[in-house]
């Protein structure tokens, strides 16, 4: 019987052959849902599906895309975004 803790289904299994040709169960936490514009609900690109403690190993540049709001609107929504504050700006 494994340890209580693993009885989880919210963990995925792998199966690995060990070097002493055993085979064994692996178990992990499971990748989390790609990140999401927040307007049109899309899945982000240049965003990696990594848990937040490894999101922290990753380097700054990885993360997300350089330009503003990256993580949180995608390159359209972003772009009528600034479209309307600049037509909103100059009336």
């Amino acid at each position: 019987m494994v340890k209580p803790a693993y009885r989880s289904h919210s963990l995925a299994r792998h199966k690995r052959t060990t070097p002493g040709n055993k085979n064994v169960i692996h178990y992990s936490r499971r990748k989390p849902k790609k990140a999401h514009c927040m307007l049109c609900k899309r899945p982000l690109q240049g965003i990696p599906r990594v848990r937040p403690s490894k999101m922290k190993k990753i380097p700054k540049t990885a993360r997300k895309a350089t330009r503003p709001y990256s993580g949180k609107f995608c390159a359209s929504c972003l772009q009528k975004l600034i479209q309307e504050s600049i037509w909103a700006e100059g009336s």
